[in-house]
């Protein structure tokens, strides 16, 4: 399994008066960051997080340069905890401050202009450590009520100045009467203004407040004097740009597919809002961010396949649009003040195709600055397809097929079908090393199917795969597994379906409705209970996605899905579950490992002693390892060689060189 690693991997360019960039040698735990003082100059190791623990289980989370690059805040988990300790370098020479800010998660990082300290997010002094080095459980004693029953609350917003301590931090924002409520600062583009946004879930809404530091003379001492511009969770404001007062949004405000707006912070009121960019008939805008003052990019959605786009600030006149294969932009760099943008494209076949554009240039034209190939790899004898095939409602649901070209369609091959369905997140194509090797080496297809409950066309696809609606995704997924069956692709027999998160669920809820569907289910760090999920650490933001067990109508919903409560033997003779394989992490502090083992346990105490029940149905507990952020490449490389090793001796499948 290692071989198939052996890829360089380089990530997007970021310029902070230098040029910084991540690789990795394609085995090394952690990527490395790298500094460059020009795109001809020879790269030199910046910070390699390889160095942060001798197993590479301490990883980089979340890193923010200064404004006039001079300073870089990091943060570091250990064990893919959630929690993070946030550390401080000043680049020139690469010398390490002893500034530490601790019992941080889920957190900001936005400097101010002068260089001078940053905004970022803590909890309050709680018992025990914060920074992910604690295991969550022992598996021996199974002692989780102590350890997982507290909830996410009390989130606050500190500034810290570089050089002090931290218990010197100023608190500037807090919710003592909204203990749900989390926000997250960020410095606009002229170094003016304080946006606040606060969120109370996972719902694409938030109220956005602002503060003008030019009001605050005596600087940042206290609590904000925050002007509630939003006040509400009524939709989405995301910051791209502002001109003076005039600040342009991304919102999903009247425009389920998003649009640009205006808004004058002078004229706030919601009357004198001028639309910049109009929702699109059909695409769903992902990002914008403007470069070069006044060049506006867009990033669209338009049948999962993203389209890059260009307009003019002051208009929103489209200028070009840019070419791209079908793929995902999954990285885009370019400031304000900067006159150059990179972008990183990746496809099922293709690891990464960095681009450069130089915006000071005519014509504009991009150009590709790096490229990664896989040795021994051809992607021309591969094809990918995207079929539309229709859900029990007759909804039409995209999905993507990947495999060799020219096969017979006879049902005679192994199929890996993946799917997610939650939270307004679109799964968009994208290489995966793992996957591959299941079609390169296993001689298996590759399925993602692009279910109700993600973003894939906004929040209307979202919000019917949400709450009363959540059925529809495990429906659409079943449906993707009958279209390959009836299509020759595979077989039931041959069949395995995976997800992760929101996804496990999706797995496990599929296996007890349809244990008839797959030959193989394998479910990593799913949320299994469903009638408890919301008692345990952040579960509760989730409940704008779930609902949640303690309202009696949301309560029905639930208990009708809930992997935990709706394990039963199979009442149709000759059927039994698939070959189930759980995977969980010791430390996952995101969906605590308890979903994972209460579920395994009761499969295997109803099914599993169940005579007719010959499939195995099992569970791997990963040590040292979280929720799947930050995970060394050597843990990775051991957990697909396991869980492809699971599939091919449940499925009788031969490695083909």
């Amino acid at each position: 399994q290692a071989e198939q690693y052996k890829t360089p991997i380089y990530n997007i360019i970021y310029k902070k008066h230098r040029y910084f960039h991540f690789y990795n040698t394609g085995l090394q735990n952690q990527s490395v960051l790298y500094v460059q003082e020009n795109l001809k100059a020879e790269p030199t190791v910046f910070l390699d997080p390889n160095t942060f623990s001798e197993d590479g289980t301490v990883a980089l989370r979340g890193y923010a340069f200064s404004e006039d690059g001079e300073y870089l805040a990091y943060g570091t988990s250990a064990s893919g905890s959630d929690w993070v300790e946030i550390r401080f370098l000043q680049v020139e020479g690469t010398v390490a401050l002893e500034d530490r800010l601790e019992r941080v998660k889920f957190s900001c990082m936005s400097w101010t202009h002068d260089g001078k300290g940053l905004f970022y997010n803590s909890y309050p002094d709680q018992e025990g450590k914060s920074d992910g080095r604690s295991p969550f459980i022992s598996v021996c004693t199974f002692i989780y009520i102590k350890l997982y029953s507290f909830t996410m609350n009390i989130f606050l917003l500190y500034y810290h100045v570089l050089g002090t301590p931290q218990s010197q931090d100023v608190l500037c924002a807090e919710f003592p009467d909204q203990p749900k409520w989390m926000s997250g600062a960020e410095v606009s583009d002229d170094g003016r203004y304080i946006l606040l946004s606060i969120r109370e879930g996972c719902d694409p809404v938030n109220r956005l407040w602002y503060c003008d530091l030019q009001k605050v003379p005596q600087g940042i001492t206290g609590l904000l004097p925050w002007v509630k511009l939003i006040d509400n969770f009524d939709a989405e404001y995301e910051y791209v740009t502002n001109e003076d007062a005039v600040f342009t949004f991304k919102t999903n405000l009247d425009a389920p597919r998003y649009r640009l707006i205006n808004i004058d912070f002078t004229q706030p009121d919601p009357s004198n809002w001028k639309e910049l960019i109009p929702q699109h008939d059909k695409d769903v805008i992902v990002f914008a961010t403007c470069t070069y003052s006044s060049c506006l990019f867009v990033c669209f959605l338009h049948d999962v396949k993203n389209v890059l786009k260009m307009y003019t600030l002051a208009s929103g006149e489209e200028v070009r649009t840019f070419s791209l294969d079908v793929g995902s932009v999954v990285g885009f760099t370019g400031r304000k003040r900067d006159s150059e943008i990179f972008y990183y494209f990746t496809s099922f076949l293709s690891p990464a195709i960095i681009y450069h554009c130089d915006l000071t240039k005519e014509p504009i034209q991009p150009h590709v600055f790096r490229e990664v190939t896989v040795k021994g790899f051809d992607p021309s004898e591969y094809q990918t397809t995207q079929v539309f095939y229709p859900s029990k409602d007759g909804t039409q649901i995209p999905m993507f097929i990947v495999h060799k070209k020219n096969i017979r369609l006879d049902g005679s091959h192994p199929a890996f079908l993946y799917g997610y369905g939650g939270f307004n997140i679109s799964i968009t194509p994208s290489y995966s090393v793992s996957r591959l090797i299941f079609v390169r080496h296993l001689g298996g297809v590759l399925a993602v199917a692009n279910i109700r409950g993600g973003g894939e066309y906004g929040e209307t696809w979202h919000k019917a795969g949400m709450l009363a609606n959540k059925q529809n995704c495990f429906t659409d997924f079943q449906c993707a597994a009958e279209y390959l069956i009836k299509e020759g692709y595979t077989s039931s027999s041959k069949l395995t379906i995976n997800g992760g998160s929101n996804g496990g669920l999706l797995v496990a809820a599929c296996v007890n409705q349809r244990p008839d569907l797959f030959g193989c289910a394998v479910a990593q760090v799913g949320v299994m209970d469903m009638l408890k999920f919301h008692k345990f650490t952040i579960g509760h933001a989730w409940t704008t996605d779930f609902g949640c067990s303690e309202i009696k109508e949301q309560f029905e919903w639930l208990v009708k899905y809930s992997p935990l409560h709706n394990i039963c033997v199979p009442e149709v003779e000759g059927v039994q579950y698939p070959s189930v394989l759980l995977l969980t992490g010791d430390h996952d502090d995101r969906v605590v490992p308890l979903h994972s083992l209460k579920y395994i346990a009761t499969l295997q105490h109803t099914v599993g002693r169940w005579p007719s029940q010959t499939n195995p149905l099992l569970i791997h507990i990963d040590t040292k390892s979280g929720h799947g952020a930050g995970k060394p490449t050597s843990k990775v490389i051991q957990e697909v060689a396991d869980t492809y090793a699971f599939i091919a001796r449940c499925l009788r499948l031969s490695w083909i060189k």
